[in-house]
This record gives C-alpha cells, sequence and structure tokens, in this order.
C-alpha cells in the first residue's frame, strides 16, 4: 500500500482511539452506586471571580464507599463549594460542618439505574458515531486517491482495512458497555 494510504488508516485509528478514550472519560461521569471524586468532578465553584474546578480549591476524598468529603485549603470556601454543589443538580445534599463538607451518596433506586444505563447507552452510541465519521472521512480520502490515480484494487484493500478498523473499534465500545451497564446494574 501507499504512504498516503497508511497516512490514512493510522489517522483513521488514532481519530477512533479518540472516541474511545472519551467514552472512558463519560463513563466515569455515570456513577455507579459507590462514591468517586469524579462525581463532583463537573462541579464549578467562583473562585476570585473565575469558574475553578472544586478539585483545585479544596481536597477531595471519598473515606468509604457512600461518602464524598470535600476540604478547601481556605475556609472561606466552604459556603461557595456548598452553594456549586447545589446549583450543579447532580442529586447531592451537601452538609457543611464547619471544617469540610460531607456528601452522602445515596443508593440508587431500580428507576434511576435505569436511567443511569440509558445515559451509558447514548454515550456508547456518540461514540460510535464518531467512529463511523472517521470511516466515513477515511474514505473519502481514498476515493480522492483512486480519483488521483491510485489503482482501484490498493483503494479497494484500504476500503476493507478501514471497515475492519470500524467494525473491531465498535466491539470495543460494545464491550465498555456491557461492563459499564453490568456495573450499574449491580446492586
Amino acid at each position: 500500500m501507499t504512504e498516503e494510504i497508511n497516512f490514512i488508516l493510522d489517522s483513521t485509528k488514532e481519530s477512533m482511539e479518540g472516541s474511545i478514550a472519551h467514552l472512558e472519560k463519560e463513563f466515569l461521569n455515570i456513577r455507579a452506586g459507590k462514591a468517586s471524586p469524579q462525581m463532583i468532578g463537573g462541579v464549578f465553584v467562583d473562585y476570585y471571580g473565575s469558574q475553578t474546578p472544586i478539585s483545585q480549591v479544596a481536597n477531595v476524598n471519598v473515606p468509604d464507599a457512600r461518602t464524598i468529603t470535600i476540604q478547601p485549603y481556605e475556609k472561606s470556601m466552604l459556603q461557595p463549594i456548598e452553594k456549586a454543589i447545589m446549583i450543579a443538580n447532580i442529586g447531592f445534599n451537601p452538609m457543611n460542618n464547619g471544617d469540610l463538607i460531607i456528601i452522602s451518596v445515596p443508593p440508587l433506586t431500580e428507576e434511576r439505574r435505569k436511567d443511569l444505563v440509558k445515559q451509558a447507552k447514548a454515550e456508547a452510541e456518540d461514540a460510535k458515531i464518531g467512529i463511523r465519521n472517521s470511516r466515513k472521512d477515511a474514505n473519502t480520502d481514498i476515493k480522492k486517491l483512486e480519483k488521483e490515480g491510485t489503482s482501484e484494487d490498493i483503494c479497494k484493500t484500504a476500503e476493507e482495512s478501514v471497515q475492519k478498523l470500524t467494525d473491531s473499534f465498535i466491539k470495543r465500545i460494545e464491550d465498555h458497555l456491557a461492563v459499564k451497564e453490568a456495573e450499574i446494574l449491580k446492586v
């Protein structure tokens, strides 16, 4: 195969890896019953006029499977952090004891678990769309090469390679989804 086709295949694979990495990051934000610092990773607090992630203004710990503790580096940040968690509407009720903020993570209800599975499936579908878009871009580039004079056989082989890549990445997404679904539904 030509150098251009190898480049197309490599960049397509890189793009597909990016879709998988994004999916894994999104799956971390979908909680599965256990407390984790990522649960409040998307919460930003007003820190001297700029929106800052809580993890940059406080120490976030998980002492047990049902509790998250947030200890601000500055005592004056207790109220703003508590307010930011309430505003974020992530389903937590923070308690302020004067030194730190304690969040009790409630056990998931059956209905909430089903909603989380739907959310996970939607994220997986978005990742699949990203994979398919990468495939489409690669095939478009291969067609251009064919018009520029690259042999039809080489281009056909390249398109088959792109399809094999696509199939393997779609399978990886399905596997990730199955693992996440089992994790969410496990009581």
